[in-house]
């Protein structure tokens, strides 16, 4: 399960609920949202969040706000009347410092509570145990991390997640975003660090690997090539590429649905039908190095072979038996290693390279 992240740092417009529909769309089935963001007007929150839980209700979609110390009483709301807060939408909420385990006990006993993945103890949990927490409504979140060089090592993260395993914790983590970064640093939102700058879709395949359930757009928007690859791996279980087209005439035969064979080799994706299907005569043209991503089609002097198209997942050489039509733009190229035995991918002309904002 996924969802995304909307910010109260201003009031709900068209243009937000039409993101939440649009995310909908790919498959997203939670907002996730924060009450204790230092830069932002604490007063609005209780008129936006109503707001925000409107929309989440009308879209079918659970909320789950982050909040810390004092922030809902702030915010209007009471930890001794947690109805008022469902009642507007809200579905779960993300505890941060300074409120105690008695607290989160007695709310776990009435919505879905994400306890703080990184900081939770031992002790914190036979505290829950003896206060009697519903443990089927505790959930652990990670945190996302605006400050470069800050973000979580993927060995840390694996190791904090074996043990939240071990006391049947649902895990859920933060990927970033490629739209509407949010500030004051604009810099993404992961969990882990080597995700900072990287595909958000190929973030999300990773994040799973590693013990994660469930997981969410830390910044506060996607952009359009992004919702679309998501909204293709969600609904149709397949890998959106972009290829850069290098001026072959056999370009656009190469474009489409594709599939990669069963018997997955070492160094390229190999279109599993590509060769058997109706195919031109494909004749010779310049050979040029196959650099990683390269989107190559087997020429006449390959034989039986002639037609066959396949993507390089590691440099190789020029072969005047290989056509390079193009190249898989680099945004794209950390998902080719999800591309795997059986997998669908589909390549793409060139159209959103440089939508990155």
């Amino acid at each position: 399960m996924y969802g995304f992240s909307i910010f109260m740092n201003d009031e709900m417009t068209l243009e937000k609920e039409e993101y939440i529909k649009d995310m909908k769309k790919t498959g997203a089935v939670g907002i996730f949202t924060s009450m204790h963001i230092p830069e932002d007007n604490a007063c609005q929150y209780k008129s936006r969040l109503i707001d925000l839980g409107k929309v989440a209700l009308e879209q079918g979609l659970q909320l789950v706000v982050d909040i810390s110390g004092d922030a809902l009483e702030k915010a209007g709301f009471s930890f001794e009347d947690l109805k008022a807060i469902t009642n507007i939408g809200v579905t779960g909420l993300r505890m941060d410092y300074n409120i105690s385990n008695e607290t989160i006990a007695k709310a776990s006993r009435e919505m879905i509570i994400g306890l703080n993945a990184s900081t939770i103890t031992e002790q914190d949990v036979e505290e829950l145990k003896k206060t009697k927490a519903n443990f089927a409504h505790l959930e652990a979140w990670h945190n996302y991390y605006p400050r470069p060089e800050t973000g979580l090592s993927r060995k840390t993260f694996l190791q904090k997640n074996l043990w939240l395993k071990k006391h049947d914790f649902k895990i859920v983590a933060f990927v970033p975003g490629d739209d509407n970064l949010r500030g004051p640093l604009f810099q993404t939102l992961p969990t882990l660090e080597e995700h900072r700058y990287e595909s958000p879709l190929a973030c999300a395949l990773d994040i799973q690997k590693l013990g994660v359930d469930d997981f969410y757009i830390g910044d506060g928007g996607l952009c359009t090539k992004s919702k679309k690859q998501f909204s293709y791996f969600s609904n149709e279980k397949e890998i959106l590429l972009e290829v850069e087209d290098f001026g072959s005439a056999f370009y656009s035969h190469c474009l489409g649905d594709h599939v990669n064979r069963l018997d997955e080799a070492r160094d390229v994706i190999r279109s599993s039908s590509a060769r058997f299907n109706e195919i031109p005569e494909v004749t010779p043209e310049p050979p040029i190095n196959r650099d990683r991503g390269s989107v190559t089609i087997d020429n006449r002097l390959y034989g039986r072979y002639m037609g066959e198209i396949q993507i390089t997942k590691v440099d190789l050489l020029a072969d005047d038996k290989i056509n390079v039509v193009g190249r898989v733009i680099e945004q794209d190229r950390s998902l080719l290693s999800f591309i795997q035995a059986g997998t669908k991918f589909k390549l793409e002309k060139e159209k959103y390279r440089n939508e990155f904002r």
